[in-house]
């Protein structure tokens, strides 16, 4: 049943002239499901790419009730297991005497057993589930306040939520070995983590002692991993220039909507 279905999706992208994957680590999946043909990495972007002023994110700060001295950590995405935030949640158990704040957005199945988690580890008072936020305010708003973004997930690909934090210059720690992370250099535009509660706790324990280290990651972050949804429509129409080309078809040009 397995074999058949992956030969139906292998039939489906060999039937396409193009095939596009969101980061390069994708491409070894296609590969492993036994697809040969030619495979292009295309970006994905962020509709947050802006210049902020620094009043911004000691505005955020403030209309989250954050202290000067709280480092604050945001998790943002489904709340299900496969994102690993039970690795987050543990990791965090081991940091009481650390002065950090937590916000989990978002909702799914977990969300319950996670926030029963939190209350069984002693961290009601250091973190907080915020729910599902429908308004890009006020999620920018989060983004910006944070310090470090924590998105350990074994089970995303090329999750945006990475690229929205680093756009807010907000650096993401991501687990080891996860096909998510492989945008990420360890050290340089964000953090790796082994999948392990006391590893993570030490890494975050050495993060929240350097700010300024983990500031300078966030902003390289925000320059290497971060780009605008206008910069992927241009290069989208590029490409399928080169295709139309290719087939002796005229070429597009991009049709621009009225404000």
């Amino acid at each position: 049943m397995v074999d058949s279905i992956i030969k139906e999706i292998v039939a489906f992208y060999e039937s396409a002239d193009l095939v596009w994957v969101p980061q390069e680590s994708v491409t070894e999946v296609l590969r492993e499901y036994g697809y040969k043909g030619r495979i292009e990495v295309m970006d994905n972007g962020s509709d947050l790419v802006a210049d902020y002023p620094d009043q911004y994110f000691v505005e955020a700060r403030q209309a989250l009730g954050i202290r000067p001295e709280e480092f604050v950590m945001l998790f943002v995405g489904q709340h299900i297991w496969e994102k690993n935030p039970r690795l987050v949640i543990e990791a965090l158990a081991l940091m009481s005497d650390v002065p950090f704040r937590m916000f989990f957005v978002g909702n799914g199945y977990a969300a319950d057993a996670m926030k029963q988690l939190v209350s069984e580890k002693g961290l009601d008072d250091k973190v907080t589930f915020v729910g599902t936020l429908t308004e890009r305010a006020a999620i920018t708003r989060y983004y910006a306040a944070a310090d470090l973004f924590l998105f350990p997930s074994l089970y995303d690909n090329a999750p945006l939520v990475v690229r929205e934090a680093a756009a807010l210059h907000t650096p993401a720690v991501m687990a080891e070995g996860a096909t998510a992370s492989t945008i990420l250099t360890d050290g340089e535009n964000g953090f790796l983590t082994p999948n392990d509660p006391d590893a993570m706790a030490a890494l975050l324990r050495r993060l929240v002692a350097d700010p300024e280290r983990v500031r300078r990651v966030g902003v390289q972050a925000s320059k290497t991993i971060v780009r605008s949804w206008e910069d992927c429509v241009d290069e989208v129409i590029d490409r399928y220039n080169v295709l139309l080309r290719s087939r002796k078809l005229q070429p597009v040009d991009r049709l621009w909507l009225p404000e």
